[in-house]
């Protein structure tokens, strides 16, 4: 029996990120008689998904994190990786910044690059300004391009490289129904979490600018003012947690923040909420607004997020540029307007089940591999 081809993913860390969590959805369902996903991640971080990941035979490698001053060393580290692991035709790279490094050696080195793009800004600082310099190779380093979006595409790739065959909208597909909405569930979940009688806003997202957590803040303190019945549930961790649990207890609005951390129960917490709130800075096409529409989740987010995650009428977008009361009042406007329901069939028509989605990764590397494979016999 043929052994399974193995693809090299490229992340930063393995934590419960909106690509960590797309790959790992494709992962868990794509045939691993034939296709096997291992990863390089950057550092000695044990992430969420590594012991999943073990788990289904995939291996994990790491690498040093680029730090600028290390640029040699870590350029030296790839080739390294890259000549002792032969096995890797297809290097799937999901960071942006030093990826222009790595898939460079790869290409020279026979191998097929794949840069993936998730997003649709580096952010801002010194920190941005150095990841877009170095991301600006992309386009002549990598043999196809992946976007979550058309606009997270034309962002990093720009409208050229996104008309051609080379480019690939893949959508960040989901298991639909491990999310579809079910009455009897939210109300057991509900119960087991002390929430019946609140009215539930929350959002999924690391604690960093682009999820612009204390405009979230100021929002649910406008909200709370209309609807005193609600609470807000937070779910995740990052570097600016401790700044917004000191603005929440500064605000007096301890008793109504529940700070939840990490979580593996985000299906059953998508059941309880009421409510969904991502005023982001920048986003490509979040992999939670998949996830909240499937659940018949009405949802309110910035027109920074592309339209194009707007599958159902259970979103609606506001500019930043609106203040929070507004906001507030547009989520007390939803809420009376939006019945929830099971949104299973029209995200199955749309094209984010996850089956269908790992079945044409399946065949994508497949065939790639296939051509490589009689382009590099050519070559020798």
């Amino acid at each position: 029996m043929e052994k399974p081809i193995r693809i090299l993913h490229v992340f930063g860390s393995l934590n419960r990120g909106g690509a960590e969590t797309m790959a790992m959805n494709l992962y868990r369902k794509i045939d691993k008689t034939k296709i096997q996903f291992d990863f390089v991640v950057h550092g000695d971080l044990v992430g969420d998904y590594e012991e999943e990941i073990e788990g289904y035979g995939g291996k994990i490698y790491r690498i040093p994190r680029y730090k600028g001053s290390n640029h040699f060393l870590y350029a030296r580290e790839w080739k390294r990786f890259l000549t002792k692991h032969q096995e890797y035709k297809i290097v799937h790279s999901h960071v942006r910044s030093t990826a222009s490094i790595y898939l460079a050696i790869a290409k020279e080195m026979g191998r097929v690059t794949i840069i993936h793009s998730h997003n649709t800004s580096s952010g801002k600082g010194i920190s941005a300004i150095a990841k877009n310099i170095l991301q600006s190779r992309l386009r002549r380093v990598s043999d196809y391009y992946f976007a979550c979006s058309t606009e997270a595409g034309e962002w990093l790739f720009g409208k050229e490289i996104c008309q051609s065959d080379k480019f690939f909208l893949t959508k960040n597909a989901i298991d639909i129904e491990k999310f579809s909405f079910c009455e009897a569930k939210r109300a057991a979940v509900r119960r087991r979490l002390g929430l019946e009688n609140k009215i539930v806003i929350g959002h999924i997202g690391r604690f960093n600018p682009q999820k612009n957590h204390e405009f979230i803040i100021d929002i649910f303190q406008k909200t709370l003012e209309i609807l005193p019945k609600s609470c807000l549930l937070l779910v995740g961790e990052g570097n600016l947690e401790p700044i917004i649990q000191d603005k929440v207890n500064n605000l007096g609005l301890s008793d109504e923040v529940l700070f939840a951390g990490v979580r593996t129960d985000i299906t059953d917490l998508l059941q309880a909420m009421d409510f969904f709130l991502m005023p982001s800075l920048f986003e490509g096409l979040p992999v939670v607004l998949i996830e909240t529409q499937a659940a018949g989740l009405p949802a309110l987010i910035s027109t920074e997020i592309s339209n194009e995650v707007k599958i159902t009428d259970f979103i609606e977008s506001l500019s930043l540029d609106e203040n929070s009361s507004v906001w507030a009042a547009e989520i007390k406007k939803m809420l009376q307007k939006i019945t929830r329901k099971n949104m299973h069939a029209g995200l199955l028509k749309a094209g984010y089940d996850i089956k269908a989605a790992a079945a044409w990764y399946e065949s994508f590397y497949l065939e790639v591999t296939h051509e490589n494979n009689e382009e590099y016999g050519a070559a020798k």
